[in-house]
């Protein structure tokens, strides 16, 4: 189906008059049309093929505090305005606010080299088992490899009372490799993945993504237990931007801050980190997996500074919250389907690039962990408190990177460890993952340069592991 012909900017004023003529300050419209299609090898076999698509709508009434959202998988104009009569029903007042006149823009369609749609499934399925062959083949020591590719055409359609009428077309592909490996009663794991609102482009490494997520699960074998305690923690730009998402990035969400859920509710305008660390989310980076052009609310996307020189100087909001905030919407409504009301969420969140050579932070630490991959982690926004497991970690031992170990996890406070960061590389390094809230996700990418954290507990392996 073809949303972009099936609904009209004048369909989409009729909607919304219907919508709001039981009340509210504003109403929105958001129409998708997704189709996926995914590959998965595990045990050496196509384990399975999917390929679907869901389309659908949803609408949102937004009356003072009160928001009502009304879902449907029915296109048709009768269908949405069905929909938007409940959304009415439920307002249950006669107040009306008038719809203003749509500037109606182009299709914005994302910069793809290869369209993954162009491609066939024989050929997909051909590359995630060439990747499963190199992985297994990098030793003899790997005893399981989990190959997922995935790739995703979005549609996309915002239109709201306030005379927004945005289209935009979403292009999407991820190839992730997991490798397991074994050497008696050891077992450890590999993960590597790229992708991003990119075609498929991305699959030309898989047989060399598939060898480095073999070599590093060989490579844990030996790894010794970590040692627990406060040290100093240097982590590499190649670790990924884990840290800044969990450790400050969802503290900064303009919900959580207006309900009191943040640690950073209240601070604009305070020191909450070193004066080198600056904090961005910019959806605008092309290519990235957190890129769009308008967010789920048809706000042009932006770069948004949100600390700068550890000053906060800004939080992510999207309309509702940055209307309770009393702050400019910075772009970042975010939902995970049609299924889902929007909330703030970030994109793609990093660390700047500061004026240290990644060399000499590693040099100047004369003790410590060297963190070379991130692995899950988890924080508590209200008091900033966080744990976050090391995949993949070094001793450093009189500057110099020493012994590989494993076990290692990060306990601290958010806004602590920002004002403990003595050092920040002048490398910027990217991952990228499905951040969940609230029971929804949506594709992020974080990123950091080489930082060096001058006191961080580490939690290392218990005793008797380390005998």
């Amino acid at each position: 189906m073809d949303i972009f012909k099936q609904v009209t900017k004048e369909d989409a004023k009729q909607i919304l008059e219907i919508a709001l003529s039981g009340g509210g300050d504003f109403a929105d419209l958001y129409v998708e049309n997704k189709a996926v299609t995914s590959v998965v090898c595990e045990e050496d076999r196509i384990e399975n093929i999917t390929t679907g698509e869901d389309r659908g709508a949803g609408i949102r009434v937004i009356d003072g505090d009160r928001v009502i959202y009304i879902q449907t998988n029915d296109l048709t104009l009768g269908g949405l305005k069905k929909a938007a009569n409940d959304a009415a029903v439920a307002g249950g007042k006669s107040k009306k606010v008038s719809v203003k006149d749509f500037v109606e823009s182009e299709v914005l369609k994302s910069k793809v080299k290869k369209d993954p749609n162009s491609v066939t499934i024989s050929d997909k399925t051909e590359v995630v088992m060439a990747a499963n062959k190199a992985c297994k083949a990098y030793s003899e020591k790997i005893i399981q490899v989990t190959v997922a590719y995935v790739d995703s055409k979005k549609d996309i359609i915002v239109a709201n009372s306030e005379g927004v009428f945005t289209k935009e077309e979403q292009i999407s592909t991820r190839f992730a490799v997991n490798a397991v490996a074994r050497d008696g009663e050891v077992v450890q794991t590999g993960y590597e993945s790229q992708g991003g609102i990119q075609g498929f482009e991305i699959v030309r490494d898989a047989e060399k993504l598939a060898e480095l997520a073999g070599e590093r699960a060989v490579r844990m074998l030996n790894a010794k237990p970590a040692p627990a305690g406060k040290m100093t923690v240097v982590m590499s730009s190649e670790a990924g931007g884990t840290m800044v998402h969990e450790a400050c990035g969802h503290g900064l969400e303009g919900d959580l801050v207006f309900r009191g859920m943040s640690v950073y509710a209240g601070k604009l305008g305070e020191v909450v980190a070193s004066e080198k660390v600056t904090v961005v989310d910019d959806a605008t980076i092309e290519g990235r997996y957190g890129y769009f052009g308008y967010d789920d609310e048809g706000t042009k996307a932006e770069k948004t500074v949100l600390i700068e020189n550890g000053v906060l100087k800004n939080y992510m909001t999207d309309l509702h919250y940055a209307e309770k905030l009393g702050l400019k919407p910075t772009g970042n409504g975010r939902r995970q389907s049609y299924a889902y009301r929007p909330v703030p969420r970030m994109s793609n969140t990093y660390i700047a690039p500061g004026n240290d050579d990644p060399e000499e932070i590693i040099s100047s630490t004369e003790k410590g962990l060297y963190v070379t991959k991130m692995g899950g982690g988890q924080v508590n926004t209200t008091n900033g408190e966080f744990v976050f497991d090391v995949a993949e970690g070094y001793l450093i031992e009189n500057g110099k990177i020493g012994s590989l170990v494993r076990g290692a996890t990060l306990i601290g406070n958010g806004p602590q460890v920002l004002r403990e960061i003595e050092m920040v590389g002048n490398d910027l390094g990217f991952s990228l993952g499905t951040c969940g809230k609230e029971g929804q996700g949506v594709p992020v990418s974080d990123a950091q340069p080489t930082i060096k954290i001058k006191s961080i507990t580490v939690g290392g392996l218990i005793e008797e592991e380390q005998k």
